[in-house]
């Protein structure tokens, strides 16, 4: 049993009022002004966010909806994915994934993930293609970047869409393309703990297909491209206009927060190092912007509880692999198919990291971990890498 030590700190996963102090008055103005003019449907902070965030992720086009979820179905309706088709994406990502999916009426192919990123391995992409098989969607999972050279090569010799999951990626690189301008389409997620969060829930699509871009403003409107026309079955998944005035003001602020979060990284790592636990990799020619910090280690429920002990929260993502969720489509990749995946879920833990850290707090986190693990899985040593 570990011992109890008095809490000198109490560490949250994630610190939002942190952040909403150091913008407030940017934010409040941004909203004044905005219920001042009350053009709040599709109005004038919606049409800058899109041109904004479109030049900052390097592509041609965005196309601001309601939520990561919907970017991703939108994102499939319009590319015309939908019954019979086959999409090959990961089980190691948060359930919208493969739920968009589904809810476009194709069904999910999973293939494992890289055992030292947790991200695709590309190179299992061409044993789960098919001729049912029309899009891959790699997850830019954690804030890096899946390695997008291999995966359009290999989308492109057979003639697939790619679909990128950029909802935890805002900001990252691949080779010094920023994530949303190299798939044919890309979806991102503002949950209000991304990188870039909205005070709610919010969404984009970026594309460089000018087609692909009215696609998603027709769908995201209920299916209309003029007033009371409706051309096919859309939804009402419009970014809201207040929403667009705070991600206005955070985006400004994006690429400090991220270099902020990579310094809190390299500093957990220097500190974290020669324990025995497995602390993120940045793979080769990636820019990781640490939208979570994610360790792995032994032990680790017992590891978490021990933390909160110790006042320092954490978090798992993900516990379950999708492909095990009771409500996950049935896919017929049944327990044990998935090997890292099914692995690392049970080894995984989120510890805190976010801009605002100050490095009392980093000092305090990583000297909770090494009491922790030293006292918890000293008979395991060797045993995670």
């Amino acid at each position: 049993m570990v011992g109890r030590l008095e809490t000198r700190m109490q560490i949250p996963l994630v610190d939002l009022q942190a952040q909403y102090r150091s913008i407030k008055d940017e934010a409040l103005q941004g909203i004044s002004e905005a219920l001042e003019g009350m053009h709040l449907f599709l109005g004038p902070n919606v049409t800058a966010f899109e041109d904004e965030f479109a030049r900052y992720c390097g592509a041609d086009h965005c196309v601001g909806v309601g939520s990561g979820t919907d970017a991703l179905y939108l994102a499939l309706r319009a590319c015309g994915i939908g019954p019979g088709d086959e999409v090959v994406t990961v089980a190691h990502t948060f359930f919208a994934t493969a739920a968009s999916v589904a809810l476009a009426g194709a069904v999910p192919v999973y293939v494992d993930v890289d055992p030292e990123t947790l991200i695709l391995d590309p190179t299992c992409l061409e044993a789960a293609i098919t001729p049912r098989t029309r899009a891959i969607v790699p997850v830019h999972l954690y804030g890096q970047m899946v390695d997008m050279d291999p995966i359009m090569e290999i989308a492109r010799r057979h003639h697939l869409i790619v679909i990128e999951d950029a909802c935890q990626a805002h900001g990252a690189e691949d080779r010094g393309r920023r994530a949303g301008s190299i798939g044919d389409v890309a979806a991102f997620s503002f949950y209000m703990s991304k990188n870039l969060g909205a005070y709610g829930e919010a969404g984009a699509v970026t594309t460089n297909s000018p087609e692909i871009a009215a696609r998603v403003r027709q769908l995201r409107d209920h299916g209309s491209a003029r007033k009371y026309e409706h051309s096919e079955i859309g939804l009402n998944s419009r970014l809201d206009e207040l929403q667009a005035t705070i991600l206005r003001v955070k985006l400004r602020q994006l690429d400090r927060w991220n270099a902020q979060r990579r310094e809190h990284a390299r500093e957990y790592g220097r500190l974290l190092e020669g324990l025995d636990i497995q602390v993120p990799s940045e793979r080769s020619g990636a820019r990781h912007v640490y939208h979570l910090y994610v360790i792995r280690v032994n032990e680790r429920d017992r590891v978490r509880d021990a933390l909160a002990e110790r006042g320092v929260a954490t978090g798992i993502h993900y516990p379950i692999p999708v492909h095990l969720q009771p409500g996950a489509p049935r896919t017929g990749r049944a327990a044990g198919s998935l090997a890292t995946t099914e692995l690392n879920a049970g080894r995984i833990l989120s510890i805190p990291l976010y801009p605002e850290l100050t490095a009392e707090q980093g000092i305090y986190v990583a000297g909770a971990v090494k009491a922790v693990v030293a006292e918890l899985t000293p008979v395991s040593r060797g045993a995670t890498r």
